[in-house]
């Protein structure tokens, strides 16, 4: 006698061993048609898997979370079989779901256009139509080696042959593709309905640059027509608000192949930048920060303490002189242990909180690069406190609050608060992970929130708290953070004297809001669509005058609004006021002042907003109490 326990409790018995269909069946005829996977004990397992002891099971529909990635990583098999029955001499290597989708790499002589992609997709269809059944088998790992040479799959046999020898595998089968995967999968191909084929890239054979270069094919996939539109009409919309387009269209930066990853900030760009990190500083100052700085290069045997030489020296660049080795200091904390260490301090001290600007150089892969986005050279609005383990909690809770009213500032009011937990390669034992994570999940507490778990997503040496924002069109965002570390005090010789004048070791919080300085102005630019609040705008008002009578008015009105610290400036240039319009509402400036005869007999001026609305005439006291009431966050 088999007992199947369900999800709400119930159980149901069987004399024999069953599966996941019978359960479904078991059930109802409406969940046996629905039923795509299913949870044997909290494992994600194929319908036709067999149950052959008691167990806790649960039905997999497209109801369930799992759900949309089973379907992608099944749609990515139909992507492989389609472009094999079209292509025959083309190579599957690798297909795994990504957010969003899926890609799958191919090995193939005769590079695919955008044509094939439109045949692929076709056929696609016509295999889901088939409605295929989709069948597991096990396989040992020498014999997988063989069957795929013997199909001329070389690239998928030295996948196999990297698997540890006497390893079952299990292989997916759908007429007479075969291929090799965890799964699970959907029971027959005709349960992908809704997906589509992105665009063409290239990918070097194992993410290394010195093997072959494959093609990669990129896919999204969905449960509906209504989901896969929406995501498709976010990509249009993400396209027009492309922060590479904007910038180069409101001159506010470039980059150049001289130096990849690395940012040409422009004057309109570094306006931006200033009034974002002046905010900062003022945020930094209100919370009792002390503002430090420390030097860009560093000698390796600091970061070899540190812990950076052994779990971050892949992503670090490196110098030499005079027979040292240095690095390029990928992150601040380091150099701010190194502040801290140069007194003696008492617990009556603490916590001591610096704050940097700092500038950090990461060797990302020139693949990973995206604008702004993702770069080589960042700066951080960065700050690491040092604390007693009894402040922990309430510095992390007051951190929370001043992370959320920043991004309410911005203009961000969607956040979700992730817990990213310990990594596979990491510093510390298991007693210290558990204590740390069990700090800063007692502060998310103490600060009323809810958060979700992100099993081996922490830093090597501290979990962390990850603030998530989402921005006007709901792609989300990963920002700020938080990690409550006492590795790194402890490698680098960080010591407080307690109140029993005994030397102990502080916490220390790593914290930043905005993060990559870079990053989040890009985040700015695309939220904003380059309409950037009042506040944010690197030219607040345009002045513009009708003829040259009034020329001389405009300059002194743009020079009393620079008095009154806006940021304005006139255009008196011999054109007609149309095109002045025109041309500066395209610049998306805020506001645009026009001035003719009557204006200036009057000592007003005639306000329009970049939106096309005709405020009428002020008086330039008022427009400026106006735009005072705007600027939200420069007087935080």
């Amino acid at each position: 006698m088999i007992n199947i326990t369900l999800p709400d409790g119930s159980q149901r018995p069987f004399d024999h061993a069953v599966t996941v269909q019978d359960v479904a069946a078991s059930i109802g005829a409406g969940l046996a048609k629905a039923a795509l996977a299913g949870k044997v004990d909290g494992k994600l397992v194929d319908t036709s898997f067999r149950i052959e002891h008691d167990a806790n099971v649960a039905i997999v529909t497209e109801k369930s979370p799992e759900a949309l990635d089973i379907i992608r990583h099944s749609t990515a098999h139909l992507l492989a079989q389609a472009t094999q029955r079209l292509f025959p001499d083309t190579q599957v290597t690798i297909g795994p779901v990504i957010e969003n989708g899926f890609f799958y790499d191919f090995a193939r002589k005769t590079p695919f256009t955008p044509d094939d992609l439109e045949k692929i997709e076709a056929e696609m269809k016509k295999i889901a139509a088939e409605a295929l059944p989709v069948s597991r088998s096990v396989m040992q790992r020498d014999a997988a080696v063989k069957f795929f040479r013997d199909k001329h799959e070389e690239y998928k046999a030295q996948i196999i042959e990297s698997i540890p020898a006497n390893e079952e595998l299990s292989l997916y089968a759908q007429g007479d593709f075969v291929d090799l995967c965890r799964g699970p999968h959907v029971p027959n191909t005709s349960r992908l309905k809704t997906f589509k084929l992105m665009k063409l890239a290239g990918a070097y054979w194992r993410g290394d640059s010195n093997n072959e270069m494959l093609q990669r094919v990129y896919g999204t996939a969905w449960l509906n027509d209504k989901d896969q539109n929406a995501y498709l009409t976010q990509l249009e919309e993400a396209e027009k608000r492309d922060h590479r387009k904007i910038g180069k269209a409101l001159d506010l930066f470039h980059q150049q192949e001289e130096s990849p990853g690395m940012v040409f900030w422009h004057p309109n760009g570094w306006t931006v930048w200033q009034v974002v990190e002046q905010y900062m500083r003022g945020v930094y100052k209100s919370s009792g920060y002390q503002e430090v700085r420390c030097p860009q290069v560093l000698d390796v045997s600091l970061w070899k303490k540190s812990g950076h030489w052994d779990n971050y020296k892949e992503n670090m660049f490196f110098t030499e002189s005079e027979k040292h080795t240095f690095a390029l200091k990928p992150m601040n904390c380091p150099g701010h242990v190194q502040i801290f260490n140069t007194g003696l301090h008492s617990y009556r001290e603490l916590p001591i909180r610096y704050g940097e600007f700092g500038g950090c150089h990461r060797n990302e892969p020139s693949g990973a690069l995206h604008g702004i986005m993702r770069v080589r050279a960042f700066t951080q609005d960065d700050g690491h406190i040092f604390c007693t383990p009894e402040q922990v909690e309430s510095e992390v809770t007051a951190f929370h609050a001043q992370a959320m009213k920043v991004y309410a500032d911005f203009g961000f009011t969607d956040l979700a608060i992730k817990l990213a937990l310990r990594p596979e390669k990491r510093i510390g034992s298991d007693e210290f992970w558990d204590r740390t994570e069990d700090m800063l999940r007692r502060a998310l507490r103490a600060a009323g929130v809810e958060w979700e778990e992100l099993p081996g997503e922490g830093a090597f040496y501290a979990p962390k708290i990850e603030y998530h924002l989402k921005d006007s069109i709901g792609r989300a965002w990963q920002v700020g953070t938080m990690q409550v570390d006492f590795m790194m005090p402890e490698r680098l010789g960080a010591e407080y004297v307690d109140e029993h004048s005994q030397k102990q070791r502080p916490a220390m919080l790593h914290r930043a809001i905005v993060g990559s300085m870079e990053r989040f102005i890009g985040i700015l630019i695309e939220h904003h669509a380059g309409l950037f609040p009042v506040w944010l705008a690197p030219v607040q008002v345009v002045v513009m005058n009708i003829t040259d009578a009034q020329a001389g008015y405009a300059d002194d009105v743009v020079q009393s609004l620079v008095k009154q610290g806006l940021r304005a400036t006139a255009d008196t240039r011999n054109e007609k006021i149309g095109y002045k319009i025109r041309e500066h509402t395209l610049q998306k400036v805020p506001y645009l002042l026009v001035i003719g005869d009557r204006e200036k007999e009057a000592g007003q001026v005639a306000v329009r907003t970049r939106a096309g609305e005709d405020l009428g005439s002020m008086s330039l006291a008022g427009f400026v109490e106006r735009l005072h009431s705007e600027r939200i966050g420069a007087d935080s």
